[in-house]
């Protein structure tokens, strides 16, 4: 074989001295393939560096092997690890993923979904935190077996849909602090347009409101440290300071933190703070933050367990994982 040409098929049959068609299955159904003629077949690919033609392969078999990703553009914590552990997990089922990112509100959802089909995708998981990206979504459903990454959805989608349980988490979080006696929780939110923000600002009135509590009004944020800091530089001009923050994402913790230790306020005696994420190194925040720790793995495991399922036609319905709430010394018992 030259130099300049790629292996095919039969040279890999070859090298492992069994048929082309013993090759074939040990791609695409391995468990009828005897082990040691399986071992031997995946030693003489890895030889040769063969690598499968996925186009003729989908021709042949109906299947592609391939699963689409839509996400949204940036490196914000959420989307970007739900997104490697959809990759992760659909490795591990023995798909391949591509990708393509979303600018949400100025997204086409017909070339995202011209590229897909162009692939012979055989299904596509979005991860859709804004309501921009949800609705490119629910067009997308009409076409394809689609799973839809997203925090109160709502029902009527043509999708399945999975998500991590944000008004659990902030549930969790609010109640922690009330059980530390504390009755004064404002809450910094994130944007408006993102689903996880509603859902822990539901979660946390829930919580007050289940409680018998009046509910503040919400301290309007973002996803950044700055915003934090900023929101809460207003906040200690109150004439009347709360005992405990609340902040849907653990950087407008951090911002939120800066803010206090600045007024000369001390965490957690004075005021308390908790987080939502779990980022790594909020540890070692000044204090360690308390925070929501989301089930990322998880979640990239059923949005795979789920669109197979889809692919296979099962109905349309909602997944949710529990998030968990990781206690450090940020929040303490209400002063007094």
């Amino acid at each position: 074989m030259s130099s300049d040409k790629a292996p095919v098929m039969s040279d890999v049959a070859a090298r492992a001295g069994v048929s082309h068609q013993t090759v074939s299955r040990v791609l695409n159904s391995p468990d009828l393939v005897r082990p040691a003629t399986r071992a031997r077949v995946l030693r003489a690919i890895e030889e040769l560096g063969y690598r499968p033609n996925l186009s003729a392969r989908a021709l042949a078999t109906k299947r592609s092997r391939l699963i689409g990703v839509v996400y949204p553009s940036g490196l914000l914590f959420g989307p970007s690890h739900t997104t490697m552990a959809i990759q992760d997990a659909a490795r591990a089922a023995g798909y391949t993923t591509v990708s393509a990112s979303t600018e949400g509100a100025t997204a086409s959802p017909h070339d995202t979904l011209e590229f897909f089909l162009d692939l012979a995708v055989e299904g596509i998981v979005i991860v859709a935190p804004t309501t921009e990206t949800a609705q490119a979504a629910r067009r997308l459903a009409g076409s394809l077996p689609v799973v839809i990454i997203a925090a109160g959805l709502g029902a009527g989608t043509p999708a399945h849909v999975v998500a991590v349980d944000h008004q659990l988490g902030a549930r969790l979080a609010t109640e922690h602090l009330l059980a530390r006696g504390h009755r004064d929780i404002v809450h910094i939110a994130g944007p408006e347009n993102w689903f996880d923000a509603r859902a822990r600002i539901a979660g946390w009135r829930a919580a007050l409101t289940d409680a018998g509590l009046p509910v503040p009004d919400v301290l309007p944020g973002g996803w950044d440290a700055r915003t934090g800091y900023a929101v809460t530089r207003e906040l200690v001009r109150r004439p009347s300071l709360p005992t405990a923050v609340f902040a849907a994402n653990d950087l407008l913790a951090l911002g939120a933190m800066r803010a206090l230790h600045e007024a000369g306020l001390r965490i957690p005696e004075d005021v308390a703070v908790v987080g939502y994420d779990d980022v790594p190194g909020s540890d070692h925040y000044h204090p360690p933050l308390t925070t929501v720790r989301q089930p990322f793995a998880e979640v990239g495991h059923q949005a795979i367990e789920v669109l197979l399922a889809a692919i296979r036609w099962s109905e349309p319905g909602e997944v949710l994982s529990r998030p968990q709430l990781v206690v450090r010394r940020s929040s303490g018992p209400q002063p007094g």
